[in-house]
């Protein structure tokens, strides 16, 4: 059976075809670029990024495959895991994804880590009870906000370019500034993990990573949590 995996976010849809090395990342509005399988037989979707695009992907898969699309929902609990939110409709369903995922790796405390356009930190106890999470804006975002403010800054993410000495230009301040941010959260969840596990995904996931000792790169967490959520 062809299952299809979407992990819509607010610019892209990252996609795989389970169990096979079929996988991509397309803008909302360019699904018709890509080269699809003929055959899909289930379509699964963690979806934040609003009523409009999930309505555009219910349509595109009726159309592609006749098939309705199943869209994974937070619940208050689920595979041993106790959410922490009195109203879990409230949490975004790709934490929500991300935490299961965890916990059925570690089946123990540990932490979850997300760093997209947004950064969240959730913690999970050795009882799989949520204890619950950080969300603060994201390099990028914050790239991007200081970029429309300021002229002609240009801004390395990449592992190779990480430094959070204190910049001697503008480009450079903010540059090591975000850095700093990212370097300030990394240890706090290393000190406070001590030895748990810290599991790690989104686009800047392998930076932080980076920053983590013993920190372990996971990117496909969310969607790895569809079939625990939804089912096989």
């Amino acid at each position: 059976m062809n299952i299809l995996d979407l992990d819509a976010g607010n610019t892209f849809v990252k996609w795989r075809v389970a169990g096979t090395g079929l996988r991509g990342r397309v803008r909302h509005n360019e699904l018709d670029s890509v080269a699809w399988p003929a055959v899909i037989d289930r379509v699964r979707v963690a979806s934040v990024a609003g009523d409009r695009v999930n309505q555009a992907l219910r349509d595109f898969v009726r159309q592609r495959w006749q098939l309705l699309p199943e869209f994974a929902v937070t619940s208050a609990s689920a595979c041993g895991v106790v959410n922490s939110y009195a109203d879990p409709s409230r949490m975004g369903v790709d934490r929500w994804l991300a935490i299961l995922s965890a916990w059925q790796r570690s089946q123990r405390a540990c932490w979850v880590v997300d760093c997209g356009s947004a950064i969240t930190v959730e913690q999970l106890d050795d009882a799989g009870q949520h204890w619950g999470g950080y969300i603060m804006p994201g390099i990028q975002l914050m790239s991007r906000n200081l970029l429309s403010n300021t002229a002609e800054i240009m801004v390395d993410h990449s592992i190779a370019g990480f430094n959070a000495t204190p910049g001697v230009n503008t480009t450079e301040a903010v540059q090591h500034g975000l850095s700093l941010l990212l370097l300030s959260l990394a240890e706090k969840v290393m000190r406070q993990a001590a030895g748990q596990p810290v599991y790690v995904t989104g686009g800047d996931g392998e930076l932080f990573c980076s920053l983590v000792e013993g920190a372990i790169w996971c990117p496909d967490l969310v969607m790895d949590g569809l079939s625990l959520a939804i089912g096989d």
